[in-house]
């Protein structure tokens, strides 16, 4: 039976995006988990987050998932990272004066500002709301979905897509910015893609069926 492991270090929208899951692969075993026995032996893993980064990596490190994540990197099983599950795989965050992450990915998490515009027009910060991810790589995990297709965001700080080859995908929000990344047998996406309809779950179905190669 195909096994997803939802890592569950209190910082996440784990119901939704279990429920969402088991939509998409009824016959799959989806197990929301803080067991490292459980996610070492899981077919596929999925690292959520929301919230503040330096809770996020507080808990993280606290609880020993920091080694957990990267043993699963290591193993070449399928991980898909969402919102803050994404921005915790780069190698660091400017919230909160500067917050360590994970560095599995090159690139840091930047800020949006409270003076972000667009065409004259001020923009509200945090970004939240639908918006069109561009597909700047071919990958198994947009099998199915439009380039261009309009995923839900929520977020104030982003992946500024200065390393393009890891970038997947790009959005632009007054700046341009890297939606999605990915590498080997890790996929991670800003958007939610538990809330972005069609196309969300179409992403996370391809995650149950991707078999970890780009």
């Amino acid at each position: 039976m195909n096994t997803i492991a939802v890592i569950d270090y209190g910082m996440g929208n784990l119901h939704s995006v279990s429920k969402a899951l088991q939509h998409v692969a009824p016959d799959a075993r989806v197990l929301v988990t803080a067991d490292p026995k459980i996610i070492a032996e899981a077919d596929r893993v999925l690292v959520p987050g929301v919230g503040a980064m330096r809770d996020c990596m507080g808990e993280i490190v606290r609880l020993g998932f920091d080694r957990i994540i990267l043993d699963a990197v290591a193993s070449g099983r399928p991980m898909l990272g969402v919102c803050v599950g994404m921005q915790v795989l780069l190698q660091r965050s400017e919230e909160n004066n500067g917050v360590d992450c994970l560095k599995v990915f090159p690139g840091d998490v930047k800020f949006f500002g409270y003076d972000l515009t667009e065409n004259g027009e001020r923009l509200k910060v945090p970004h939240m709301g639908w918006n069109e991810v561009k597909q700047t790589v071919d990958h198994p995990m947009w099998d199915g979905i439009a380039d261009n297709d309009r995923f839900y965001f929520v977020h104030s700080y982003y992946a500024a897509g200065d390393h393009p080859e890891v970038v997947a995908g790009t959005c632009r929000y007054g700046v341009d910015f890297a939606a999605a990344i990915a590498r080997d047998n890790i996929f991670a996406a800003q958007f939610h893609p538990e809330k972005s309809q069609h196309a969300g779950l179409q992403l996370l179905k391809n995650f149950t069926r991707w078999n970890g190669r780009p």
